[in-house]
């Protein structure tokens, strides 16, 4: 049975949405549940509607997509987020994924490009359009020998509550699905927070997805 991909268009750019959305709504298994023109609008509706993929610009009124994708990971972390935007500048993409991006598409791409990106994306894979997977592996493969020292500390355990951190779980939730208690996921995380040398989630939510954790 095909299953039904529900999709938020989240740009500025009425032109743009409106051709994206008439693009997305003529192809099979696809639905498109909301447009937003602003971050804060895309973290509303996206945040009552719970689609499979939100199409997040970058540069966008009241709240940009970085913000918005960090505050959609926090209120919806099942959605799948894969940005579509006209920078392809190196603190764009890393921001873009250390915020909890999925994917990397550049606008000019052709149709058949995004929609095989969202359907990649919806089905748990990460994409990039091509300039930007150079870089992105080129970034990782230079980090692979650091990431391996500094994770090499951490228990079995450790890694399992950071994992579900990076997802962007609270503690509760990772209790809940490791089952263990809320205090004991708690000085694990305090644990961890010492041997990644860093001071609260933020700092290491974005080290352990840098390192391919949550992915």
């Amino acid at each position: 049975m095909d299953v039904t991909v529900r999709i938020v268009v989240a740009d500025d750019h009425p032109m743009f949405r409106k051709g994206m959305v008439t693009l997305l709504s003529t192809e099979p298994g696809f639905v498109v549940v909301g447009e937003a023109a602003t971050g804060a609008e895309a973290v509303s509706i996206a945040c009552a509607t719970l689609p499979d993929v939100v199409l997040m610009d970058l540069q966008m009124p009241e709240m940009g997509g970085i913000p918005a994708i960090q505050q959609l990971r926090e209120c919806a972390p099942l959605v799948r987020l894969l940005v579509v935007t006209l920078f392809e500048d190196d603190d764009s993409v890393f921001l873009s994924l250390r915020a909890g991006a999925h994917g990397y598409v550049l606008k000019d791409a052709r149709e058949d490009e995004f929609i095989r990106a969202i359907r990649a994306v919806a089905a748990g894979e990460a994409i990039f359009s091509p300039a930007i997977a150079t870089r992105v592996l080129a970034w990782f493969g230079s980090q692979r020998h650091d990431d391996l020292r500094e994770f090499g500390d951490l228990t079995h355990r450790e890694r399992e509550i950071l994992a579900e951190l990076a997802k962007g779980y609270a503690n509760a939730m990772i209790a809940r699905h490791l089952s263990i208690s809320s205090k004991t996921v708690a000085n694990h995380l305090s644990s961890i927070f010492a041997k990644l040398q860093v001071t609260d989630r933020g700092a290491a939510i974005v080290r352990a997805r840098e390192s391919g954790f949550g992915a």
